[in-house]
């Protein structure tokens, strides 16, 4: 069976209203890694004062202005900030936009207050539930919203393209087995629609879980016939499958295959793989 993307994924996405709750403020950020820029999500319960932000992008003034105008645009203020992962992407204006907030921002390992795997975060009566998707990096996040069966999934799962499992922090094992637990929540109709990191909205979050799993192990399997061809005996196993696989690939995401390669090697157990990961 081939991977091939859900074909709603490739429309163009500028943020917008997308559920009852959810209202994606777009980064101005665009670029071959994070596509149309960071999706910054606010997430408020209808009627409610108090709103709930993730991810809130880099450290662009402009951006947070934005974010902060449409919260106060519904009549309410921001009471809790979350980090999907640690990636400047997403979380480098988090320590300035808890000084123009004066919210507390949660996160893994970001002090008492951490997020788990099941912990269920609650404001403004808006409901969130952690769900653990580590993988693209160790700290990788996945929040359910229940109320609009939809799940934000950071960089976990993109609304365009596949991402990276970012080497040597990211580990393709525990990426696996994330998808198995976004197939698990997918398939029983839990979550219905996924809000990703960046990229546009996916409708269908069941096909698109399906579409990463299947692009996975093709290229684990291609991965495979480039060492059975020759890669894993050159100096360097990492550009010699670059080279046999991802040939077709922009130059421009070359360093974040690299990582990828770095990960599957890893995952296959070629030796000598652990050095940087562009």
């Amino acid at each position: 069976m081939s991977a091939v993307p859900p074909p709603s994924t490739t429309a163009a996405w500028a943020g917008g209203a997308v559920t009852a709750r959810a209202h994606c403020v777009l980064a101005p950020n665009p670029g071959p890694m994070t596509l149309d820029g960071t999706n910054t999500w606010v997430l408020l319960e209808p009627g409610a004062t108090e709103a709930v932000v993730v991810d809130p992008g880099p450290l662009d003034e402009g951006h947070l202005a934005a974010v902060l105008e449409h919260v106060a645009s519904r009549g309410a203020r921001v009471g809790l900030t979350i980090l999907t992962h640690g990636h400047h992407d997403h979380a480098e204006s988090a320590d300035r936009f808890a000084v123009l907030t004066g919210a507390p921002v949660r996160a893994v390992g970001n002090g008492h207050d951490d997020l788990h795997d099941g912990s269920v975060v609650t404001t403004g009566g808006l409901e969130l539930r952690v769900v653990a998707t580590p993988g693209h990096t160790s700290d990788s996040l996945s929040f359910a919203l229940p109320g609009d069966h939809a799940l934000l999934t950071g960089d976990t799962v993109l609304g365009r393209g596949t991402t990276v499992v970012a080497h040597p922090d990211g580990e393709l094992a525990a990426y696996l087995d994330s998808l198995e637990r976004l197939r698990a929540l997918t398939g029983d109709g839990e979550v219905t629609t996924i809000l990703p990191g960046h990229g546009p909205v996916v409708p269908d979050a069941a096909a698109m879980v399906a579409f990463y799993r299947v692009h996975r192990a093709e290229r684990l399997d291609q991965v495979r016939d480039a060492l059975a061809d020759g890669a894993a005996s050159e100096d360097d196993p990492v550009e010699g499958v670059l080279r046999r696989v991802y040939a077709e690939v922009p130059e421009s995401v070359w360093p974040a295959a690299r990582m990828s390669i770095r990960a599957q090697l890893d995952y296959l157990g070629v030796t000598g793989v652990s050095g940087p990961g562009a």
